[in-house]
């Protein structure tokens, strides 16, 4: 039975125990927590829990007094940004990975990250069409010289902290956006990296959500966000999905993050979610939010409307 959970950064303005309260009474059995890096971490007290075996007892029985379960820590950032930032994220994907273990938690969300165009380089070069043979370099000191040389020590790391899935969101501004990246990475990292599938990444960047579900095939998706795209009318036609607006000035973009239901229909999510038991995930499908047009709350109740709908599961 795939579990309903919620990312819970949407829901970051209430304090801990009334997000929880919040969480079970709309009907989720999971909540993925963010822990730090682009989230704000508004319910990790990250080094404290590290610290405290009594602060952990506390929070897991918090959660759990409320029938609720960690589907997922997540610490998405930019650790392979090479400047002080990246640094820094390293430092808190560690830290989280730490935690998993003591909280006996065995998925950590993540971005597989992306470096710069070389190792004088001071921001991150996301390459995505390589037309000059300069591009190729990039690609080839991105992957073998970064990339391949991290993931190797953090899969170790993950191991070592009993974490049996390590998720690697396949987002843009990363190496690691869709099958053929995965399974580039998956040919030289342990199997305990694989991905975490959002749909809404690969609708924007004019893919088959469906198609790239029977393509990954159950051994590379360990976990899955659901998450909407709405491609914008009038403006994505006039301008294509390479948009650079700013994320939040949502009236000028040509796609649009939405709540489930307002970019795809009910009857897509249902086929879409009829493959996923196919290929044979039966793990969380953990809901995140990031519809501009509604508040946050309502933004979830409207997506827990069409996930119960759509899931192939019966929901009490």
């Amino acid at each position: 039975m795939n579990k309903m959970s919620l990312v819970t950064d949407v829901l970051g303005h209430l304090p801990f125990e009334p997000m929880l309260d919040t969480v079970a009474g709309l009907g989720f059995e999971a909540v993925e927590l963010g822990c730090g890096n682009w989230s704000k971490a508004p319910f990790v007290p990250l080094d404290e829990l590290l610290e405290s075996r009594a602060a952990r007892d506390a929070y897991l029985g918090a959660i759990r007094a409320r029938g609720l379960e960690i589907s997922a820590l997540n610490c998405s950032g930019e650790q392979l940004a090479p400047n002080a930032k990246g640094e820094a994220h390293k430092v808190v994907v560690e830290k989280t990975f730490r935690l998993a273990e003591l909280l006996g938690v065995k998925t950590i969300v993540m971005m597989s990250g992306c470096p710069g165009a070389n190792r004088h380089d001071t921001s991150v070069n996301w390459i995505i069409s390589s037309f000059f043979p300069e591009h190729e370099a990039i690609l080839d000191y991105q992957w073998n010289e970064v990339f391949f040389p991290y993931w190797e020590k953090t899969a170790r790391l993950a191991k070592d902290c009993g974490i049996e899935r390590v998720a690697l969101e396949n987002h843009h501004y990363n190496l690691v956006y869709n099958p053929a990246t995965a399974r580039k990475m998956r040919a030289v990292i342990d199997p305990v990296v694989g991905v975490n599938f959002d749909p809404s990444h690969h609708m924007w960047m004019g893919g088959d959500p469906i198609a790239a579900l029977r393509e990954y095939g159950r051994e590379l998706i360990h976990y899955m966000h659901a998450k909407d795209v709405r491609i914008e009318r009038g403006i994505a036609g006039a301008q294509t999905l390479i948009d650079t607006t700013w994320m939040m000035d949502p009236t000028k973009r040509a796609w649009n993050y939405v709540a489930l239901g307002h970019g795809h229909d009910v009857q897509w999510w249902k086929e879409y979610y009829a493959v996923m038991r196919y290929i044979g995930y039966e793990g969380p499908v953990s809901l995140e939010m990031e519809d501009l047009s509604m508040s946050p709350l309502d933004g979830v109740k409207k997506s827990v409307h069409t996930l119960k709908l759509a899931l192939p599961r019966a929901f009490d």
